[in-house]
């Protein structure tokens, strides 16, 4: 079998493993966050954190969210690790945007922060405050979900059929997931271009 066809292979696998059930969950926490006129923060590092950005302008245009990546603003993510460090840049920024028990957290993480092995804590001290305050927290994680799954009012882990392959199918499915949650009719507000066009 050629790599090709092994790494499609793995994707329906992957596909045939997600809990519809557990989609709407997320789906109607999701949809809570906006009736209730809370933000909504969504965090990743890495491949993870191009994935919040993309996912921030569909939430925003197509489902009508007040929503915010961290990471979209370099200035103050770099002056913060600078200044504080790594491991707080997530948390204080939500402190300065006043998070707060309307907010939403989305997490993009392969592994979903881990602290004992020192990786993603940037994610965990965010999920920390975020649990002090009362936001709701929902994810979209690969491996064993880490700290996100321990915490989270709902979270998607991408089940893993390759152990070669986790980060790849865990951010490509970042996008599969997202996608479905912002052209789901209980989310979806606006009519995305190409499908208006006649």
């Amino acid at each position: 079998m050629s790599y090709s066809a092994q790494h499609l292979t793995e994707t329906r696998s992957i596909v045939e493993q997600l809990d519809p059930a557990l989609l709407e969950k997320v789906v109607e926490g999701l949809a809570s966050v906006r009736d209730r006129g809370g933000r909504l923060f969504i965090l990743g590092v890495g491949g993870s954190a191009a994935n919040a950005s993309h996912a921030v302008n569909d939430f925003r245009k197509i489902c009508g969210f007040e929503a915010y990546a961290p990471t979209d603003n370099v200035s103050e993510l770099t002056a913060r690790t600078n200044d504080e460090g790594w491991s707080t840049v997530f948390a204080e920024w939500l402190r300065g945007s006043r998070v707060n028990a309307k907010d939403g957290l989305l997490i993009f993480s392969v592994g979903g922060g881990n602290l004992e092995k020192n990786v993603s804590p940037n994610l965990v001290e965010a999920l920390k405050l975020a649990k002090t305050v009362g936001a709701s927290v929902f994810g979209i994680v690969g491996k064993d979900g880490g700290y996100t799954a321990q915490v989270a009012d709902a979270v998607v882990i991408i089940p893993t059929v390759n152990p070669a392959n986790i980060t790849p199918h865990s951010e490509a499915f970042q996008g599969v997931v997202w996608h479905l949650f912002v052209s789901h009719p209980r989310l979806k507000v606006a009519q995305t271009k190409w499908e208006s066009v006649k």
